[in-house]
């Protein structure tokens, strides 16, 4: 039953019944968040201090953007090409400096509680905002780290493995791989079908039964769905856009967030976890962030002008963070540690005013000076970006009613 579940799309369904509660609404924005896994150094990037001690300024140096008296990384120079585009909040703090927690508070936007599982961002969005019957709300490239929380699984994500430049892309179950077709999909399907009217009456059982529904003939829907299956393919690109984007993992990841918003889906979060991409920077931060800093500024700049190329831009919400930020000073190993009391985000398209800075650091990058801004602050401008309200209160799988950002507000200057 397990074999036939992974091949006949029993975990597509349980975000697609979604459907029967969403209704046909659909979002006024999308969303993208690309989540910088590991904590990238804020003051090696968009909070550079050339000011001060050699031992907390580090060794790259500012450079110019295209908005004057704004400066970032000379690593950077796509980026600050477009500052225009977006906007720096600088003034980000909290005091979870522990990766795992760390990620949960920034993929949220709500403080972990060990009596309640909060949602994603993207589970959110696939039940407020669904989209069409025949595409996913929700895709996860790479792997979804915290879930659906108490929205349940139905609005879990579709995780796509990340693409790999110059080998053809295939998402298991969409592109119907190991010699699956549609026609030997359908088979299975019906056995599918034996399946569920061998487990009616039993849906009060678990989650996995309730699976077993109608709302399996929506995932067949998405499986064997032309639109689906062509958004992620790939292939369809030309080398020059490919190229474009980057001969990396996260370039090409970001040319598939692009074409997934582009055909309809509703939230894409791009998560790289340690392997290419990891800015866990306790050894050697300057060497490690040398290779790192170019490709994430190729990838992103390149998803901004794409999205505004599209006419999209306007209609897609964007968000770039990872869980923390560095040590001020740097260590012995020319590197720098976990650091939560200060740290970046990025944020652009939609209603937020690009070509500003909002929040400042000290002198040394250590902690906020004047107003900060918290996690929860940040994720209640990105829903309010996406069109969803922060303070919207839904029903925990337990009966309990919570609002969606328990203690955030959004910051009204990205507006303005």
């Amino acid at each position: 039953m397990l074999k036939v579940g992974a091949l006949g799309g029993l975990s597509l369904s349980h975000y697609l019944r979604a459907r029967a509660t969403g209704g046909e609404r659909l979002a006024k924005r999308s969303g993208i968040f690309v989540f910088l896994e590991g904590g990238p150094s804020h003051q090696d990037t968009f909070d550079l201090k050339p000011d001060a001690p050699s031992e907390y300024r580090g060794e790259f140096k500012p450079i110019s953007t295209s908005v004057p008296g704004i400066h970032i990384c000379e690593h950077l120079p796509g980026l600050a090409k477009r500052m225009k585009d977006y906007a720096i909040i600088r003034g980000l703090s909290h005091t979870l400096a522990d990766h795992g927690i760390g990620k949960k508070y920034l993929l949220t936007g709500n403080r972990p509680s060990q009596t309640l599982s909060y949602p994603e961002y993207g589970a959110v969005v696939s039940k407020v905002h669904p989209s069409k019957f025949d595409l996913p709300s929700y895709v996860s490239i790479d792997e979804s780290f915290v879930g659906p929380g108490y929205l349940g699984n139905e609005f879990s994500a579709l995780t796509a493995n990340k693409p790999t430049y110059g080998i053809p892309y295939s998402v298991r179950g969409i592109s119907l791989e190991d010699g699956l077709t549609v026609e030997k999909y359908n088979s299975q399907k019906k056995l599918l079908d034996d399946l569920d009217t061998a487990f009616r009456g039993f849906e009060d059982l678990d989650e996995s039964v309730r699976g077993l529904d109608r709302f399996g003939e929506q995932a067949h829907d998405i499986i064997s769905s032309p639109t689906t299956r062509k958004a992620f393919d790939l292939t369809l690109e030309k080398t020059a856009e490919a190229d474009r984007f980057g001969k990396h993992e996260f370039g090409q990841s970001l040319l598939l967030a692009a074409r997934l918003i582009e055909a309809g889906v509703h939230f894409v979060t791009v998560r790289l976890r340690p392997a290419e991409f990891d800015f866990d920077t306790h050894l050697d931060n300057f060497s490690r962030l040398r290779a790192l800093l170019p490709p994430f500024d190729q990838g992103l700049a390149a998803l901004i002008d794409r999205l505004k190329e599209r006419g999209l831009f306007g209609e897609t919400a964007l968000m770039v963070a990872g869980e923390f930020g560095r040590t001020p000073k740097i260590n012995g190993q020319g590197g720098r540690d976990h650091w939560a009391r200060a740290m970046f985000a990025l944020m652009a398209g939609g209603g937020v005013q690009g070509g500003q800075v909002i929040g400042a650091t000290d002198d040394r990058a250590s902690e906020p000076v004047g107003k900060s801004y918290s996690p929860d602050d940040l994720a209640a401008s990105f829903f309010q970006n996406i069109g969803i309200n922060p303070q919207h209160e839904f029903q925990t799988n337990v009966g309990r009613p919570i609002n969606l950002v328990r203690d955030g507000r959004p910051i009204y200057p990205l507006f303005s």
